[in-house]
């Protein structure tokens, strides 16, 4: 076998640095990193982030409690509680019978599959494009209904109130339901002005201790 033929004095004083070419090439071209979190950069429109629960267009809740998301949910990461809606007491958070009394999801365990999406029968579950969910406390990683609901935009009113008269629960998901009546309107006002007067008679009773009397 013939031996290989040998370099010349430059070839063997320049190999070393021959290596480094890549590196000296891309040393002066313009630097392509995401400067994060200065810069943050739009999602895909059907991205899968942070979970999102919806309500109707008068404020009421589309969740009914049937657990179906968690029992699609593969990681064991969400927990529903459902409760029945009660019009006699005042406390009809959503149009059907049930709506969901405890909803958890535990980010330490979700795997942003969207199957939980994809069993709800109501669309009342839903996926944003939130990304930004990192934390140094577990604890606070367990989002609870409160931060899951949507907020309210212009003509919800803030569950429990009654449906709209003369609607059926079909009738919201037909979308007949466009904004909030007056007469949900006027209900919750009264209710809110009957908890602050119940609020402030409680909190006569109390003496400077925080003991009632």
């Amino acid at each position: 076998m013939a031996d290989e033929s040998q370099g010349g004095f430059f070839s063997d004083l320049f190999a070393p640095v021959a290596g480094f070419g890549v590196t000296f090439a891309t040393m002066f071209r313009k630097v392509a990193t995401q400067e994060y979190p200065e810069v943050k950069w739009p999602t895909q429109p059907r991205f899968h982030g942070r979970h999102q629960l919806n309500r109707h267009p008068d404020g009421l809740e589309k969740c009914v409690g049937c657990e179906l998301c968690a029992w699609a949910c593969p990681a064991d990461a969400i927990l529903v509680q459902g409760g029945d809606n009660d019009d006699e007491r005042g406390l009809r958070f959503s149009p059907g019978e049930r709506y969901g009394h405890i909803y958890q999801i535990n980010y330490l365990r979700c795997i942003f599959c969207g199957l939980c999406i994809e069993a709800c029968p109501t669309r009342a579950l839903t996926m944003t494009n939130e990304y930004e969910l990192a934390d140094n406390n577990r604890a606070d990683l367990i989002f609870t209904k409160e931060q899951l609901l949507a907020p309210l935009q212009e003509g919800m009113l803030p569950a429990p109130h009654p449906m709209v008269e003369g609607m059926e629960e079909r009738d919201y998901y037909q979308g007949k339901v466009a904004t909030a009546t007056p007469e949900q309107r006027t209900w919750v006002e009264q209710h809110a002005a009957a908890r602050a007067e119940q609020d402030a008679a409680a909190s006569v009773g109390t003496d400077e201790t925080g003991e009632a009397r």
